[in-house]
């Protein structure tokens, strides 16, 4: 690739024009084999997510309301075999929503805001299945995609969060313009006129973390990512244009949404590090930050044999975040729920973490709520990595255990093995019955696909 160490305003261009040069001149065969994988699993663990998210309320919601709308090629993963098939911008928005449902999908580690599979993998797909693309076109888009939205996710040093905006909503239409412009044809002009136009189509706040309520709008607000993308790269298509400079102008997304920003990040390292392989997948369906104290309860459970009813207190030590944002010890839906390390961690020291019923479920259980409301978490774990925790259980009879982790399974330290994806998939798309364990091994030899209509990952009514 001819972009490699560009920096941001080298010979005079824009970052969204180096970014659109890279992402146009991206081929299958640039991918080395181990980023392919990482897309590829991305893709598996997506559509396992997508469908499981029916059994939300909030994917239940934008479901039917869709149901009417039937304009194209794209389908509603999990659907019923005769829902209609849909235009690609709304396939994403809804597939993208129901993605994110209950906690399921992908992210980045280090974390950067971003969510490649609710986001990346429900746009592209929908544009795939809309433009009649082979297996191979979709891998080489979403890679471009991630490689963008993982830059631009870094660049704002995670810090939009601490001015209320949830971040993937802004980071996602930005790698979603980017895959869909690929696989759509775009040429580089184009590229960075679709990322110009991605920028006025972000959003989404954090007030249903501050308030305790209306959660269901956080998993829109990856639907809606997903859907901007697709609409930014169609209007670049057909001539629409954008600022070039979206990404570093002096009212561009880093200075309006960031207090901290790194602009060399967006372009460092083009076709050479490769972002993709920083994908993060969920053995827990909960918040990733709640991912390190749950795996260290699984962990002291089994060393020390103690069960939920001995435990008198929890001590989470963490990053000041997650603290302010995730300490609620009395949520008072699923959303909340899952967002909150208390609850999520009393839960766990309960029942088993691998079943998102444990985390969608427990809100009724006395136990869980009592065990919920004596976890503390607090900012002042002093750790380099944002999720990184050192989590103190005491016990009624005296007894004290602590255990530091800063790496969970799924993350790029500890990568799930095959055997684990698959169990992942098999479980959440068990609706689908015999076909699942089929579907996961054609998914694992997705560039085979000449075409991609078939992925419908239908169920019985």
């Amino acid at each position: 690739m001819s972009l490699m160490g560009a920096s941001v305003n080298a010979d005079g261009q824009t970052a969204a024009s180096m970014l659109g040069e890279f992402a146009t001149g991206l081929r299958f065969a640039d991918i080395p084999p181990a980023v392919l994988a990482r897309t590829r699993d991305c893709v598996a663990d997506t559509v396992a997510a997508t469908v499981y998210g029916h059994a939300a309320r909030a994917g239940q919601i934008v479901t039917e309301l869709y149901r009417g709308r039937e304009s194209g090629q794209a389908a509603v993963l999990g659907a019923p075999a005769s829902f209609p098939k849909q235009a690609a911008e709304n396939a994403a928005l809804v597939n993208g929503t129901l993605a994110h449902a209950l906690e399921l999908d992908s992210l980045r580690q280090p974390g950067a805001g971003v969510h490649p599979g609710a986001v990346l993998v429900t746009a592209a797909l929908a544009v795939a299945q809309d433009e009649d693309r082979s297996g191979a076109d979709l891998l080489t888009a979403l890679v471009a995609g991630c490689e963008v939205m993982f830059r631009v996710g870094a660049a704002t040093r995670h810090s939009a969060e601490g001015r209320g905006f949830h971040a993937p909503g802004l980071t996602g239409p930005f790698g979603a313009a980017i895959a869909c412009g690929h696989l759509i044809g775009l040429d580089a002009r184009q590229m960075a006129m679709a990322l110009g136009i991605a920028g006025s189509l972000g959003g989404g706040l954090l007030e249903f973390a501050a308030s305790g309520e209306g959660g269901m709008v956080k998993r829109l607000h990856l639907g809606r990512a997903a859907s901007s993308g697709v609409l930014a790269a169609r209007l670049a298509q057909r001539g629409f244009t954008g600022p070039s400079s979206v990404l570093e102008g002096a009212h561009g997304f880093l200075h309006a949404y960031c207090s901290e920003t790194d602009l060399p990040a967006l372009t460092s390292g083009l076709g050479r590090d490769w972002e993709t392989l920083k994908i993060c997948f969920k053995a827990y369906p909960c918040h990733i930050t709640a991912h390190t104290p749950v795996e260290a309860v699984r962990r002291l459970k089994a060393a020390h044999g103690f069960a939920a009813d001995d435990v008198a207190q929890v001590e989470v030590a963490g990053t000041p975040k997650m603290a302010a944002l995730h300490g609620n010890r009395a949520p008072s839906d699923p959303v909340a729920a899952q967002y909150s390390i208390a609850f999520c961690v009393a839960a766990a020291l309960a029942r088993d973490p691998e079943d998102p019923a444990t985390f969608t479920q427990s809100l009724a259980d006395p136990t869980i709520m009592g065990l919920c409301a004596r976890v503390v978490v607090t900012g002042d774990g002093g750790f380099v990595s944002s999720w990184a925790t050192r989590t103190t259980v005491r016990l009624h009879d005296g007894r004290s255990f602590t255990a530091e982790v800063d790496v969970a399974p799924g993350f790029p330290a500890q990568p799930f093995t095959a055997e684990q994806l698959r169990r992942k998939f098999i479980a959440l798309t068990a609706d689908l019955g015999p076909a699942a364990a089929p579907l996961f091994d054609r998914l694992q030899r997705l560039e085979d696909e000449p075409s991609l209509q078939w992925l419908t990952a239908s169920r019985n009514p």
